[in-house]
C-alpha cells in the first residue's frame, strides 16, 4: 500500500476554484427575496456568515465580490 503525503494547504488553482464555487453558492444564498423574519432568511443568513468566514480562513483576505460597507459601496479606487 502507497502512502501519500498531503498537502497541508490549497494550491493556487484549487484557491481559484474554491473562490468562483463560493462565489456561486453565495449569489445563490443571497438571491431568494424572502421575509427577513423568516426561520429561512435566518438559515440562509447564518450560512452566508459561515461561508464568507471560510472564505477569510482559507485565503487571508476578504471575499473579493464583498464590496459593500455598513454605510454603502467601498470604494477601491485612488483617493484625489
Amino acid at each position: 500500500m502507497v502512502r501519500h503525503r498531503l498537502s497541508k494547504q490549497l494550491s493556487e488553482a484549487q484557491i481559484a476554484r474554491f473562490l468562483a464555487d463560493a462565489e456561486k453558492l453565495h449569489k445563490s444564498i443571497t438571491q431568494p427575496l424572502i421575509a427577513p423574519g423568516s426561520d429561512h432568511h435566518r438559515a440562509l443568513v447564518a450560512l452566508n456568515q459561515t461561508l464568507l468566514q471560510t472564505v477569510k480562513e482559507v485565503t487571508g483576505k476578504t471575499a473579493p465580490w464583498i464590496q459593500w460597507g455598513s454605510t454603502g459601496p467601498v470604494n477601491t479606487g485612488p483617493r484625489d
